[in-house]
Formats: C-alpha cells, structure tokens, sequence
C-alpha cells in the first residue's frame, strides 16, 4: 500500500492577521517535505465557498507550485469539479496536462459531481451535473489522446478542434473518481477508473466491502472511458502520529477529526440528515430496494446500527459539549482514526493494506492542529512507508 497526503487548506477560526497566506506556505512547506520522505502523491481538493473548511479553490495553481518545488511525489487533483459551469471539460483537459509538463509527468486527474450548495453557488442543475460529468470522462482522455477532437451534445458542442497540450505520460494520466457513496464506488468500476474513497468513519469490515464492489465492477468493465482500466483503491482517512499515544491526544488529533466531520457535514448542507439516519438508520434501509451490485451491498448491510463515531457526531451536531477526552475515547478506537504512536499507527494502517487498498490518502492537516505538530506527523509516518510498501 503506498502512502499518500490528502490536503484540503483547512482554516479553522480564530484567524491571525495574513492567516490566508500563511496556510498557503505550511501546505506548500508540508507538500516538500513529503517529496522528500518518499509520499506517492499530493491530492489537492476543490471546494468553493467552503469558509475555515477549505482554501483550496484553485487546487491548480497550487499543485502549479508544488510542481516547481517538488520532484518525486505525483500530484493528484482529488478532484476536479466536472460539470462545466465549474470547468469546462477543454480546460480541465488542456489544465492538467500542462501541469503534468511542469511536474515532468507526475499528474493524477481525479472527476466528481460535487453537491448541492456548490451547484448552487454556480448554478447547476443536479441532472445537468450527473449528465456532464459523465461527459467529463468521456471527454478528457480522448482530447489527450486525439489528435484533433469533436463532440456534440445537449451541452457542448465542439467541432473538429486540436486541444493541446497533449499530457508527458502515455496514453495519458491515471484518471480517478471521488466517491463516499457505494453506489459511486460502483459507478467508478464501471467506468473503468480508479476510485478515491472520501467517506468518514467507516469500519474496516464496510471499507472492505466497497473495495469489492468496486472490485468487482471494475473487473466487468470492457469498455473504459479511457484508454486504459485504472484498477486502483485510494481510501482517505484522518492520520496522525506523535512519539506516544498521549502526545497525540493532548496535540488534539481526534477533537480536530470531529470539527472536520462536524464542519464537512455543516458546508455539504448534510448535518440534518446525518443525526435523522443515525438515529433511525431510514436512509440505508430504504435505499437497500435498488438492483445490481450496489443493491446487493446495500441489503447485506442494511440491519446494521450507526458506529460509535457517527453516534458521537450526531451528539456534537445536536449542540452537545462533548468532553475531549471521550472524543478520544470513542473517536481512538475507530479503525478510521489513525491516531497515536508510530507503533499505534502501523497497526492501523496494516489493517487497511490487507484490504487490498492501494493508496492510502492521510488526511494529517486537520483542523486546529499546530503545523509543526503536522510536520511532525508527516515525518514520522513517513518513516512507516517501506513498512507497507
């Protein structure tokens, strides 16, 4: 399994004079010193209008930067908002492969739908962004790949035109879809793309079951959307090491993982159905009606009663003060908390290396956590990397 950073410049109040700059240097400072421990990939999210959740708005000038200040790790774009009122297929085309010319080849180009407040903070309409972003997949390789390029649709409309740059690697960069539902999961396999998992809090025993249905999909897939099956698993998760067990609590890894759930669900407009779900389980229940593989994997799993960690969210979403030492408690033993000593985090991360995951995306920038404390961190999972090569 290879070791990845996932980034997203979260900026969490109370906010010192040049605070935006600042985070900018710590991520780019966090960015270097992960090329030199030998991390496989950088991703870089896109969010717009997300407050302390997120500066990242323009993920490819950062990764812009990063290509000029780095020289072994790739750089993942997790991911770009598809539907073209966000970018327009032709410049996320003609976008990353000029980055992957500055970088000398390192790009990963992750698509996604995004949801309803950035839709409609760019005014999309949610059937134009299912329709457009498969458009996107469709699109992208074939401008990277053809020599003059041509599409006609209800959204576009694009006659007989050389898209260039074409990408360094060949046929073209590794593509990948973000996903945090199983039907996602599905969806990517059938693409033929590769998957990063971007759910919260999920059980090493439900992680491995999305790893098989996409999987599984993927394995059916004889027509990818590229020109090749990009059979790969990236699985995100909250990462933090310190020398004990106790100096990660008191750095306050697993109070800064719930402000992150807590704000995550707050910006995406989902808190409300998060504490009605986790109270009745409805959602899952009634989604378990559907067909296919993600039918069949809902179904199996639909009796099942929310973790300890989303119970304790949903007390926190409720307005709850909730002291930090049982945030600890309860978050800790969460297998998706990867927090603790060296010796506590290469327990956990082996536990999702025999799943079959191939990338694990270490979220370590979280919230309120100081950056030395985070470059800390960095380094000393760094350490655990030819463990679970």
């Amino acid at each position: 399994m290879q070791l990845d950073l996932f980034n997203e410049i979260q900026n969490p109040r109370p906010w010192p004079e040049g605070h935006e700059q600042l985070r900018f240097r710590q991520a780019i400072e966090q960015a270097v010193l992960a090329d030199e421990l030998g991390y496989g990939c950088w991703w870089q999210v896109e969010h717009h209008g997300a407050g302390e959740f997120s500066l990242s708005s323009a993920p490819e000038l950062m990764l812009a930067a990063l290509s000029q200040r780095t020289s072994r790790i790739r750089l993942g774009h997790a991911a770009v908002l598809a539907p073209g009122r966000f970018n327009h297929p032709i410049r996320v085309a003609e976008r990353a492969a000029t980055l992957d010319h500055l970088s000398g080849g390192r790009v990963e180009l992750g698509l996604t739908r995004s949801t309803i407040p950035e839709w409609r903070l760019f005014g999309i309409e949610p059937a134009e962004a299912r329709a457009q972003t498969q458009q996107a997949f469709e699109m992208v390789p074939k401008m990277w790949t053809a020599e003059r390029f041509s599409h006609r649709s209800d959204d576009y409309r694009i006659d007989d035109v050389p898209i260039g740059p074409k990408p360094v690697q060949r046929p073209h960069p590794p593509i990948w879809q973000a996903a945090a539902s199983p039907a996602s999961f599905e969806e990517a396999g059938r693409r033929g793309v590769g998957v990063l998992g971007t759910t919260m809090w999920e059980s090493l025993e439900r992680a491995g079951r999305l790893v098989g249905l996409y999987r599984a999909a993927a394995a059916a897939c004889t027509d990818p959307v590229g020109a090749f099956v990009n059979d790969q698993v990236g699985f995100f998760t909250f990462v933090h090491c310190a020398d004990t067990d106790e100096e990660a609590m008191r750095n306050g890894a697993a109070a800064a993982a719930a402000w992150y759930t807590v704000t995550a669900l707050t910006f995406f407009e989902a808190a409300t159905e998060f504490v009605r779900a986790n109270a009745r389980n409805e959602q899952l229940l009634s989604a378990a009606d559907g067909g296919g593989l993600t039918g069949d994997f809902l179904r199996g799993e639909a009796a099942n009663t929310p973790s300890a960690a989303n119970l304790l969210i949903a007390r926190i979403l409720q307005g709850e003060q909730v002291a930090d030492d049982e945030v600890f408690e309860v978050l800790s033993a969460q297998d998706s908390l990867i927090v603790g000593s060296p010796e506590t985090c290469r327990k956990k991360l082996r536990a999702y290396a025999e799943l079959g995951i191939d990338r694990m995306m270490c979220l370590q920038q979280i919230g309120g956590i100081p950056h030395d404390k985070v470059l800390k961190s960095i380094r000393l999972i760094g350490e655990l990397i030819p463990d679970l090569r």
